[in-house]
């Protein structure tokens, strides 16, 4: 009886792992493709993570946006997950959202931070299907 139960829990316990990934799985035809994104971000104009600046106001800047976004758990895993760049007092926020009410509530979060001139919004919708997946988990 036990050798019974012991393959039953093994079985639950595979189960249990292969549901999320099994849930999340794309299209085999479909491949992704952010040569666009890979692109701009390759401009010498463009900021990018690496370019953030390191003194303090700029660190604060970017932390204090940081934190105002991850405390709003409405925002999906995308939006939690947006690059934010300060430079100089400039912050500019970059990475896929699901839905234009995320764009705009993040962008409203870095303003009234970091003030309404001094926010530069590059973040894209995706739009996709993934979102209605994490809603319903």
């Amino acid at each position: 009886m036990q050798a019974r139960q012991y393959l039953t829990a093994i079985a639950l316990a595979a189960s249990f792992f292969a549901g999320p990934t099994a849930m999340v799985a794309q299209d085999p035809d479909t491949k992704p493709d952010n040569t666009k994104v890979n692109k701009r971000d390759r401009d010498k104009t463009e900021p990018t993570a690496d370019q953030q600046k390191e003194n303090k106001t700029d660190r604060a800047l970017a932390k204090n946006i940081r934190r105002a976004i991850m405390e709003d758990k409405s925002l999906s895993t995308y939006a939690h997950n947006v690059k934010i760049i300060a430079q100089n007092g400039t912050v500019t926020l970059k990475g896929p959202v699901h839905s234009d009410e995320e764009k705009r509530a993040i962008e409203a979060k870095a303003a009234e931070i970091a003030g309404a001139g001094n926010v530069r919004n590059e973040i894209s919708v995706k739009g996709d299907q993934e979102a209605d997946r994490e809603k319903k988990q």
